[in-house]
């Protein structure tokens, strides 16, 4: 009858078995872009925002310090060179031109840099791609956010199960930033009531102010 083996035989086999710990989403933190125009071009070209693939990833645009700053979960499918360039841009421009907003005065941006089939939000979140989404926000220092999904406001501590609600930010001048969390506009897109509620909400949250803004 063979001997049974102790377990000290076969610990260091089960040890070199374990997989590599992931590397974290967009590299060492101190290595982050410190400027606006500085994190664009890194958002385009870091290999480790996506595992070394760069093709398909979509720029934010709009200037610092806008009056409104969109934040949404990834690039649509149809966007190329320009964020948002689709059906669902086309539904979020309708709403910022009712409210009096022009390309001018809004910094649209997504939480990743290209159009994704199912993004694992957990694993994402687990990586650290919540802590670059709020550095992000830092850098673009709007005078508001709006947060358009449950992806993506779970990233930044929400609950997803909220239908909306508020979020704290602080811009690198320390200035507290007010978020308004809502839908995602694909879920927007196909519910009449939801964009009329996202509406109310918008006005009830600005107060008007950008009415015939200039």
């Amino acid at each position: 009858m063979p001997e049974p083996v102790a377990p000290a035989a076969i610990a260091p086999r089960a040890a070199a078995s374990q997989a590599p710990p992931r590397a974290r989403f967009g590299g060492a933190s101190e290595n982050w872009p410190q400027s606006l125009d500085a994190f664009a071009a890194w958002w385009l070209g870091e290999p480790t925002l996506d595992d070394g693939r760069v093709e398909g990833r979509v720029a934010p645009r709009g200037p610092a310090g806008a009056k409104l700053m969109v934040l949404v979960d990834q690039p649509e499918p149809e966007d190329a060179e320009l964020l948002l360039s689709g059906p669902q841009g086309g539904l979020l421009q309708g709403v910022l031109r009712a409210l009096g907003l022009r390309d001018d005065h809004v910094y649209l941006a997504s939480a990743l840099p290209r159009s994704m089939p199912m993004p694992d939000w957990a694993m994402l979140a687990a990586d650290g791609l919540g802590s670059i989404v709020a550095h992000h926000v830092a850098l673009a220092s709007p005078q508001r956010i709006l947060v358009l999904g449950g992806n993506v406001s779970s990233l930044l501590g929400h609950d997803p199960a909220k239908r909306d609600g508020f979020l704290p930010f602080s811009g690198h001048d320390n200035r507290r930033i007010p978020a308004l969390v809502a839908p995602g506009l694909a879920a927007l897109a196909t519910r009449a009531r939801g964009k009329a509620r996202l509406w109310q909400t918008l006005l009830d949250w600005t107060g008007a102010d950008w009415m015939g803004t200039n």
